[in-house]
């Protein structure tokens, strides 16, 4: 059976909510009559403030949702961004009149910081549910930062759905989580649905799940991937049997995390599809090892159909009668869909929405760059890299300045844009975009430019059957390691690696099958700091790749590499 579930802070309230804490600050409970009046001081601020536009933004979740509850009751429409990097507090300044919460007061583009009154009790009326009450942020497609309004009547419809699929799971439970409330699943469930539904909410999220073994009593947790794949290396001894239910959001789980999941917390996610457009969407619940994933079933009031791939839903949440398009391909299963990836040209890193468009944008205004492609690299840690093909002019910045100082302003362009858990860490400058038969950048061939053991080459010159790359050896080369500590000499073994890496770059039609080596010859050593040319000349009718690698001191090795299909 529901708790009363209601948002707002008019009319009377039952004895049981107010005699249960509105969650927990410091390892104190708050109360309701507490909780209230922090609310009201904020409530006297809001009202005093002219203007309808406010942007909130707290570490503090009971803060957070005082504040946001007031502004509600004063009329005011929200904005919600997910982060005060200085782009976004600029941004922000021309379309609010005020700030409120924990902002850094240098950069608000001249509007005032607000700060809570005194304020006696406050005659709380009901809240216009029509009113488009918030404003929260994603990338669009153009690369440009988008904001949704959202009226407050899709946000308590969402809020219902949760409690409909989910409520009768966390009875007894309060909400803990790893993810900040200023992103819209951090909204939903740490902050607006505990609120609704009457369970406590902590004011702070845990950095890691681990600190959760000193949280007392029955838990809901809401993660996110980032948290739930690295379960590996955690020990969380005594969570399971207090654990109600566990969430995760915001990107794709990796199947290699559902057995950690089980084995330390007893059970796997409830994972939850949706966005920052449509609200929650849908659910699935998966098992380690399953031959199948399961398909993702559709929050109560959530209605779903396909055009060609594209997924289309409606729901109260997304708000009219209009179908929306979502930028995701699906398959239909049973009752519900299996996702087949993303339509447009946003990632998800760290749970975080990056924009392409508006990271080459950045990139590209800084000049000197004739071509550029950002991959996702795999690891346990997804992130983006940056590849760069520099300008002639360019280069010759590079070989005088040094390739630290030209990249220097490109790395404070994307500082300014993203958050400092998404910015690209690894960086490549190369002479052209690795290219298939097709004369497409592949993921892979994007990704292979980031393998350790690939040396730091440029493309001089390229044919149909030639190609030459400059070679800077670094002294920290992975190749280097026990050859020899008191003498480092590149091993002979590495420069064929390096021979047949980087002919794959330039001939994309070589076979796969490595067959044997000819005429190998060692002339000279290669000691870091070597600035070598490496010439490639490739024979497709017999599958021979010769290799000559030299330097300002001469030869130092070549042969022939065969192959075949």
């Amino acid at each position: 059976m529901w708790r009363e579930l209601s948002l707002g802070l008019s009319g009377p309230i039952s004895p049981m909510r107010a005699a249960q804490p509105v969650g927990w600050r410091a390892g104190q409970a708050l109360s309701w009559a507490d909780w209230c009046a922090e609310a009201a001081q904020w409530y006297a601020t809001f009202a005093a403030q002219p203007g309808r536009e406010l942007a909130l933004y707290f570490e503090d979740s009971l803060a957070a949702a005082a504040a946001l509850m007031a502004a509600w009751h004063a009329g005011k429409q929200v904005w919600w961004p997910g982060d005060t990097l200085p782009a976004t507090c600029l941004a922000l300044s021309t379309s609010v009149q005020a700030f409120a919460g924990d902002w850094p007061s240098v950069s608000l583009g001249g509007r005032p910081l607000l700060r809570p009154a005194r304020a006696t009790a406050v005659d709380w009326q009901p809240l216009d549910i029509r009113a488009e009450g918030l404003v929260v942020f994603t990338s669009g497609s153009t690369g440009a930062p988008t904001a949704i309004r959202k009226r407050l009547q899709q946000l308590f419809d969402e809020v219902h759905a949760l409690e409909a699929a989910f409520g009768a799971r966390l009875q007894g439970a309060s909400v803990q989580g790893t993810v900040s409330h200023q992103h819209i699943y951090g909204l939903l469930f740490r902050l607006l649905w505990p609120l609704a539904a009457g369970r406590p909410l902590a004011a702070q999220r845990v950095g890691y799940l681990e600190d959760l073994a000193t949280a007392s009593g029955r838990l809901a947790v809401v993660a996110s991937p980032a948290h739930l794949k690295r379960l590996q290396a955690s020990r969380l001894d005594g969570l399971a049997p207090r654990l109600a239910a566990l969430f995760s959001s915001g990107g794709p789980l990796p199947d290699e995390a559902l057995a950690p999941c089980r084995a330390q917390l007893g059970q796997t996610p409830i994972e939850v599809y949706g966005s920052s457009e449509t609200g929650g969407v849908a659910w699935r619940q998966r098992a380690p090892g399953a031959q199948e994933d399961p398909s993702w079933q559709p929050l109560p009031g959530v209605e779903w159909r396909l055009e060609g791939e594209l997924l289309h839903l409606r729901s109260p949440q997304i708000g009219g009668d209009a179908w929306f398009q979502a930028q995701d391909r699906a398959r239909a299963e049973g009752q519900g869909f299996v996702l087949l990836g993303r339509a447009d040209r946003i990632v998800k890193i760290e749970e975080k929405r990056v924009s392409i468009a508006a990271v080459e944008q950045a990139l590209r205004a800084c000049g000197g760059v004739e071509a550029l492609a950002l991959p996702l690299l795999p690891g346990a840690r997804q992130e983006l890299g940056v590849v760069l093909v520099p300008d002639a002019a360019a280069w010759s910045e590079i070989e005088t300045q040094g390739r630290s100082a030209w990249l220097a302003p490109r790395r404070a362009a994307l500082a300014a844009l993203l958050e400092p858990t998404v910015r690209p860490r690894r960086w490549r400058l190369v002479g052209e975009l690795p290219a298939n038969v097709l004369g497409k950048s592949t993921q892979a061939a994007l990704c292979a430019l980031f393998d350790p053991l690939r040396p730091p080459a440029r493309l001089r010159r390229t044919e149909a059957t030639s190609a030459s790359f400059e070679i800077e050896v670094e002294p920290g080369h992975p190749g280097f390691a026990g050859h020899f500590p008191e003498h480092p000499v590149l091993p002979g073994v590495v420069q064929l690696d390096w021979a047949e890496r980087l002919a794959r770059e330039a001939f994309a039609e070589m076979p796969a099958q490595f067959a044997g080596m000819e005429q190998l010859k060692f002339q000279q050593v290669i000691q870091p700091g070597t600035r070598l040319l490496l010439e490639l000349n490739w024979d497709a009718a017999r599958g021979q790749l010769r290799f000559a690698f030299t330097s300002a001191r001469g030869a130092h090795s070549s042969g022939r590499l065969l192959f075949q299909a």
